[in-house]
């Protein structure tokens, strides 16, 4: 059986309005969010950023919710070693009920600090080594390490919870998807990407795997389109152009290259909730074993109350 979250993007909602809808979706009869970890929005229309980690704490001294980061880039920005920290001390607060959703990382977020923004591959290389700095440090043992990327000095963690959390490994190509079979504990994508699934299964990958999806509910499907389209026009780029592009600016330039019809023709749009549930329904059928889904623009309670009421009963 698939289980479903809600999927909070922090790129739209402001601090309060993250930890407001999460409560939201707890009471409408979820268990499970994902957090998204930029340190800028995608493009100024959405116009906001919160430092997800204060957010975390906020979801789970307020909730029961499992919480997902969705994801963070522990290898620029944040040291390893300051992300050791902070999950720990958010699985304290939330014992089982935290992964720590990471990946590779977007230029958006990750070029702030001045970094050389380094090819694919070097950037799983990085990513690698941080799991393994990470690992180590949630043994509370003090922890020296001279690696290739990074330098550890006598560091211990002493506010640990009984047990970790796991470790999802975002993946979007082959040398992604093969990392997260090889050294994470689960396989997190935004597509319903059956080939994949099956490569982190072929490749080993025996944890679950999470799935992010959007819609965007609105009275009418013109007024839903055009919402989608002023905040989430660009995604029909996709590719590399996501993770490589340095600045907002630059995806309201690609937002150009559509429209709220072809947003519409892409994304469920409006008030059908069956059309609303098959774009999930791929999801499913792909073999997820966790859709997270998000509700596109500022009306949040609406868009929970449509999935949770007409949407969700009609999945199989």
């Amino acid at each position: 059986m698939t289980d479903f979250g809600l999927f909070l993007s922090g790129e739209e909602l402001s601090p309060p309005e993250i930890v407001r809808y999460a409560q939201a979706a707890e009471t409408a009869g979820f268990d499970r969010v994902w957090v998204s970890d930029h340190y800028h929005p995608w493009q100024s229309s959405q116009g906001e950023s919160p430092f997800v980690w204060a957010v975390l704490g906020a979801i789970a001294s307020t909730t029961g919710l499992r919480m997902t980061t969705a994801v963070t880039c522990p290898t620029f920005r944040i040291h390893p070693a300051v992300l050791a920290q902070a999950t720990a001390t958010v699985t304290a607060l939330a014992p089982g009920r935290f992964t720590f959703g990471v990946g590779s990382g977007e230029a958006l977020n990750e070029h702030i600090l001045g970094d050389a923004w380094p090819p694919v591959s070097v950037r799983l290389e990085r990513l690698e080594e941080a799991i393994e700095v990470i690992r180590r440090l949630w043994t509370g043992e003090t922890v020296t390490h001279q690696g290739r990327y990074f330098t550890v000095h006598n560091a211990r963690i002493w506010s640990l919870p009984e047990t970790p959390p796991p470790i999802f490994i975002s993946g979007f190509g082959v040398e992604s998807t093969e990392l997260a079979a090889r050294v994470g504990d689960g396989w997190i994508t935004v597509q319903p990407d059956a080939d994949g699934l099956r490569r982190y299964r072929k490749s080993g990958g025996a944890g679950r795997t999470q799935a992010g999806a959007k819609i965007c509910w609105a009275p009418t499907e013109k007024e839903a389109a055009e919402t989608a389209y002023r905040l989430w026009g660009f995604e029909g780029v996709g590719g590399q152009a996501a993770q490589d592009l340095p600045m907002w600016h630059t995806f309201e330039a690609l937002t150009e290259a559509g429209s709220p019809e072809k947003t519409a023709s892409a994304v469920a749009c409006g008030p059908n909730a069956q059309r609303a549930a098959e774009s999930i329904q791929a999801y499913v059928d792909a073999g997820f074993d966790e859709v997270y889904i998000s509700q596109m623009g500022p009306d949040q309670e609406g868009g929970i109350r449509f999935l949770a009421e007409e949407v969700l009963p009609l999945l199989r």
